[in-house]
Formats: C-alpha cells, sequence, structure tokens
C-alpha cells in the first residue's frame, strides 16, 4: 500500500507523483481554492451553500465507484459508506451552528464564518481518492480485501456525513420562525 511504501522507501514518491496524470493536480488546484475559499467569512445564497456538501458528497461517492464498483464487496462497501456518512449527519446536525453564522431570510443568504474544516475535508477526500487510486493501481486485488474496502468506504461515508452535517445545521437556521419585530426591539 502506498503509505507502507513511503515509509519504507521514501524515493518511490517521485515515480508516483511522476506517474500521476495531469488532471488530478488541476483537479487538486480546484479543490485546494475552493477549500481556502472557506477560511474567511463569507455570505452565500441558498443554493451555493447547498453545492459544497454536494459536490464533496459526489466526490466521495466517485471514489467508492471507481475503487469497488467491480468489486465483489462492493454492495458491502456502499452499506458501509451510507452507515458512516448517517452516522455523522445524526452526531453532528444537531449541534449549533458556529457563533456568527446567520440566515438572512429577506435575501435568502447564510453568513458563514471562516473555518478551515471545510479545507481539511476536502483534502482529505482528495487525498483518500488519490491513495485508495494508487493502492489499487499498485495491488487490483485490494478491491477484494474486505478490510481495506470497508475501511476505504467509512472514510469516504464519514467525510461525507460532516458535510451533510454542516449543511444541515444552516438548513436549520433557514427553516427556524423569524423573530417578530416587536420581539427583536425589547433585545
Amino acid at each position: 500500500m502506498l503509505i507502507q511504501l513511503l515509509m519504507q522507501h521514501p524515493q518511490a514518491l517521485g515515480p508516483v507523483l511522476k506517474n500521476t496524470p495531469t488532471w488530478v493536480w488541476g483537479l487538486f488546484g480546484v479543490l485546494l481554492t475552493l477549500g481556502l475559499s472557506q477560511v474567511r467569512t463569507r455570505s452565500v445564497g441558498a443554493l451555493r451553500m447547498a453545492l459544497m456538501p454536494t459536490a464533496m458528497t459526489g466526490l466521495s461517492l466517485w471514489g467508492t465507484v471507481s475503487a469497488f464498483g467491480g468489486s465483489p464487496l462492493f454492495g458491502e462497501v456502499v452499506l458501509v459508506w451510507l452507515v458512516a456518512a448517517a452516522a455523522m449527519l445524526g452526531l453532528l446536525a444537531r449541534q449549533s451552528s458556529p457563533a456568527g453564522t446567520a440566515y438572512d431570510a429577506a435575501r435568502r443568504s447564510f453568513t458563514v464564518p471562516g473555518s478551515w474544516l471545510p479545507l481539511a475535508l476536502i483534502l482529505a477526500i482528495f487525498l483518500t481518492k488519490y491513495v485508495v487510486g494508487v493502492d489499487l493501481a499498485m495491488q487490483p486485488q485490494l478491491a477484494r480485501d474486505s478490510q481495506y474496502a470497508l475501511s476505504a468506504g467509512a472514510l469516504y461515508g464519514l467525510f461525507s456525513g460532516i458535510f451533510a452535517a454542516r449543511a444541515a445545521r444552516l438548513w436549520r437556521l433557514a427553516m427556524r420562525p423569524a423573530a417578530p419585530a416587536s420581539a427583536l426591539s425589547n433585545i
């Protein structure tokens, strides 16, 4: 596996990176830019807010299907993905939104405080996809190894569940009834 190979033979990193298709680096650049845009406080519309978890879930599912779609374990991998995503969504969606998060009903937009978490999650999904892709290129039989396949599926699901939970917390703000103007004047 890639991580073990690099720990035992760090000089293998050069050939691995050299054999990585160019489009992967383009995708990495786009994802890095997207993640860095999440670091500062911003105002985002409802549609744009929904795009991030949707795109990251799509990337996660693409990683799962491209790696294990031909494996006899595919159904189990998808089930583990779903369970992990649902568990993270259930655990984290009930938490309060970070301080400074707000919804402006008139503009249908959210004020979202900057956070490094989206960048970390984006990079985690990308690196999981990259490592799994390299591992399977070097050892295709890993797609049939239940420990490997189910662990990868669980990782992808965990990351997707975290993104979905962040979006759910924002939607909860949007669904909250607005306080009457008279109540606001008493604050």
